[in-house]
């Protein structure tokens, strides 16, 4: 066996052991917590492209648990399709965005007490002739988009049987691969489709006529570390209790999504 695959082996192993440094002790050692964000989320964890400002319930969320703990706060770039290297590789203490609860990400992740949740949604332009209800999205010759790493690309796989699946990956977006008609419709999450409706003129939104497919969002953090779960699951049940969360749901238009209480995901 050469040496890289043993360097490969031994790596591998590492990851999958247990947690033995405790998380919480080593962000309070350092002074700064780390908190990985999807920077495209809108009203979870957004970057203004033209501030470059971040806003969004989780931003705020993220701002809170890092003053309980007394330290800085450092938010680290990440998206649904790196994010389980990014916390497993321990590039953030935390991956504070909006995580679904998958069965597919139970395995390298673990998860918080849920906080939210969220069906899916479609999204469609108004001149659309194509897609106007729910009911014509798994039609022949239908283009639908996901993004890439998203619950939605997992479902959408499994259900659609004549449209025909569209995965886009970074750079491109689901909104201009919509507006150039390369899509005809793309699959979304509540918070998500919120940024269209705020902001776009020419979407329409298209919802189910019933909710489909409603999953439990949490905070994830690496497996293994007990006692850095523990505490993440007092903060959400605390920001439940004391109204943090509702009020942050409020200014970022997400009150319809908020999981006030659950059994754990």
């Amino acid at each position: 066996m050469s040496a890289t695959r043993i360097t490969a082996l031994l790596a591998a192993m590492l990851l999958a052991m247990p947690v033995q440094a405790d998380t919480l002790q080593r962000i309070q050692q350092r002074g700064e917590m780390r908190v990985c964000i999807w920077p495209d989320y809108y009203g979870i964890s957004y970057r203004n492209p033209k501030t470059r400002q971040l806003s969004g319930l989780d931003i705020d969320l993220s701002a809170e648990l890092a003053r309980e703990l007394g330290v800085r706060l450092q938010h680290v770039d990440s998206s649904f399709s790196t994010l389980i290297d990014d916390v497993r590789e321990r590039r953030c203490d935390i991956a504070m965005f909006a995580v679904a609860v998958l069965p597919q990400r139970r395995p390298h992740l673990a998860f918080s007490q849920p906080y939210l949740s969220s069906g899916i949604h479609a999204i469609a332009t108004r001149s659309s002739r194509v897609v106007r209800r729910w009911e014509d999205i798994d039609r022949p010759g239908v283009q639908v988009g996901v993004q890439a790493g998203t619950f939605m690309e997992s479902i959408m796989r499994e259900q659609l049987r004549q449209a025909a699946l569209n995965v886009i990956h970074a750079p491109e977006t689901r909104e201009q691969e919509l507006e150039s008609g390369r899509i005809d419709v793309f699959m979304t999450d509540y918070p998500y489709s919120r940024r269209l409706l705020d902001s776009a003129d020419w979407a329409r939104l298209i919802s189910p006529p019933q909710p489909q497919h409603v999953m439990p969002y949490a905070y994830a953090v690496r497996p293994g570390d007990t006692a850095w779960l523990a505490r993440i699951d007092r903060f959400v049940a605390h920001i439940r209790q004391d109204g943090r969360l509702a009020a942050a749901a409020r200014r970022h238009g997400l009150s319809e999504i908020v999981q006030r209480a659950g059994p754990s995901p």
